[in-house]
């Protein structure tokens, strides 16, 4: 059954994905979709994982369809280190260090910001 729920979820992860990346440019040899793509996603598990520990009601499935299934195939670190690997031996190398600086920076400060916002609700007895 949990794999049922991972493949679930990673199909609707995948498409999403690739829908969005599709949607979004590659600027001056640039990969925004996919800094975006697994910068949304840092910010949505960060939350998701954060506002899941929290709440005992909800179902061990919910996480696996959504976070493991879901996010995992919505966002790639593989495409970012191929891309990494591109921008190099492009000669871009200033859009190279770019590029894992943002990755890496934002990607922690954005996942951090939803875990502090899953606590934030928690914290005022919000519901969500």
């Amino acid at each position: 059954m949990n794999v049922l729920a991972v493949m679930l979820g990673g199909f609707f992860g995948a498409v999403c994905r690739y829908a969005l990346g599709e949607w979004l440019p590659t600027t001056n040899g640039f990969p925004l979709g996919t800094l975006l793509i697994n910068l949304i996603g840092c910010i949505f598990l960060g939350w998701f994982l954060t506002f899941v520990s929290q709440k005992k009601t909800i179902r061990p499935e919910f996480t696996l369809i959504i976070g493991t299934g879901f996010i995992g195939s919505f966002t790639t670190f593989s495409t970012f280190s191929v891309e990494t690997i591109h921008l190099f031996q492009e000669g871009l190398v200033f859009l190279a260090l770019l590029y894992v600086l943002a990755t890496t920076i934002l990607g922690l400060l954005l996942a951090f910001l939803g875990r502090k916002l899953a606590l934030s609700h928690k914290e005022k007895g919000d519901v969500v």
